[in-house]
């Protein structure tokens, strides 16, 4: 019998215990073992829930419990998450977790002490949620040498932009049904900022390098600043707008010098991630010898992340007194600055300063929608973001919106 305790009875903690209830004798089955739910951590009382008997309030009783082998750490933030994950993990206790802001924050070290006491520290719920990920890139694709990964990593952000590119409404509007329905949070900051993509492309990146990809060093851009005009051109070009998370080596059989970045792109409508709606995830990989391969699938919700936890429990259980392979050590990956990436990018400028956006940047392709007559689209030819960036602030109120261009 292998015992666990879930720290955090929330969305996904309480879903970690219905998924290994519900499908006890496959679960088991698959671990080898039978898995045991011993105790969940909350500071909250659950009467009439089918397991107020395992409520504990006191992490102590867990941490300290030597027949304890697994913990579901599901509390989220890195104060007492990461204190817990860190002393589990000290006693020799694997923890799986879907908190990837503590993953980002101290993957490195935590996978330290894993591989220092025996036991492992697995999250492949912190990317993708439902969609498998990590164990790609750690067994799957360790032939590879990964040279690109561009994903659709948040729900919330996807599920706007999806909405703004068919119905033309407002962002405001739409965040506010993306509240109603629940798929953003009441203070949907970490999301709409980009903030929540940063963290999960940087565990990404990290796995890529097998080095640190900080997610402070990771330029990132939200979505707040897109309006409805911005879909219209998008539309007239072929294109849509998804707010991607990028990781590319620059030069990759040189070396590994990689361009990290979250931002909102134009990409086009041929492209698999242009297809990818709503409050669906995608991540697509690219490979020296593979070439291209997609994971697609609900990157969030209840059930398809506790689905993933609860994965990794059984491969703890498979792999007693064994710490699985993981590649990702402290030394900081080096990161290309922001300013010296190269790519063409899109503007739309305010009806008669054409011949202004023309001379800032020569060679470019016009862009007009029949009848319309308060500004006009233009995409620049393949230039560094520093010097357009440059050219953009000598331009200043002519320039209405600007976007980045993924290239086909």
């Amino acid at each position: 019998m292998i015992n666990i305790a879930v720290l955090g009875y929330g969305t996904v903690g309480s879903g970690v215990v219905e998924v290994i209830e519900k499908n006890k004798e496959m679960v088991n089955k698959k671990a080898g073992e039978e898995l045991y739910i011993k105790y969940i951590l909350d500071i909250r009382e659950f009467p009439g829930d089918p397991y107020e008997d395992k409520v504990v309030h006191d992490v102590d009783l867990i941490l300290e419990d030597r027949e304890v082998a697994v913990v579901c750490e599901t509390m989220g933030g890195v104060g007492a998450a990461y204190q817990f994950t860190k002393r589990a993990l000290e006693n020799g206790k694997s923890v799986c977790t879907s908190n990837k802001e503590l993953v980002a924050a101290h993957g490195p070290e935590l996978l330290g002490i894993a591989r220092a006491k025996h036991c492992n520290y697995l999250f492949e719920a912190s990317v993708g949620g439902g969609i498998p990920i990590i164990r790609p890139l750690n067994y799957s694709l360790t032939a590879e040498r990964i040279e690109a990964i561009t994903g659709i990593l948040n729900g919330t952000t996807n599920y706007i932009l999806t909405k703004m590119g068919k119905e033309g409404a407002e962002f405001e509007e739409v965040l506010k049904e993306a509240q109603e329905k629940g798929y953003a949070e009441r203070n949907p900051q970490a999301d709409i900022e980009g903030h929540d993509a940063c963290r999960k492309i940087a565990i990404l990146s990290s796995l890529m390098l097998g080095k640190n990809v900080p997610p402070g060093k990771v330029y990132t851009e939200g979505i707040t600043k897109l309006e409805p005009a911005d879909f219209l051109y998008a539309k007239a070009a072929g294109k849509t707008i998804k707010l991607l998370a990028m990781s590319r080596m620059v030069a990759p059989k040189e070396s590994d010098v990689t361009a990290v970045l979250v931002a909102p792109f134009l990409i086009g409508e041929g492209h698999p991630l242009s297809m990818v709606n709503n409050v669906f995830n995608a991540v697509f990989v690219r490979g020296n010898m593979l070439g291209d391969s997609m994971y697609y699938g609900q990157g969030a919700g209840k059930l398809p992340t506790a689905s993933a936890v609860v994965s990794d429990v059984i491969d703890c259980a498979r792999h007693q007194g064994k710490s699985m392979m993981c590649f990702w050590e402290k030394e900081e990956a080096q990161l290309l600055e922001i300013g010296e990436t190269q790519r063409s990018f899109f503007v739309r400028g305010k009806a008669g300063t054409l011949e202004q956006v023309k001379t800032s940047f020569p060679g470019g392709q016009l862009l007009e929608i029949p009848g319309r007559r308060e500004d006009f689209g233009y995409f620049t030819e393949t230039m560094k973001e520093k010097d357009f960036t440059a050219k953009c602030k000598t331009l200043g109120g002519l320039i209405l919106s600007r976007l980045r261009v993924m290239p086909t």
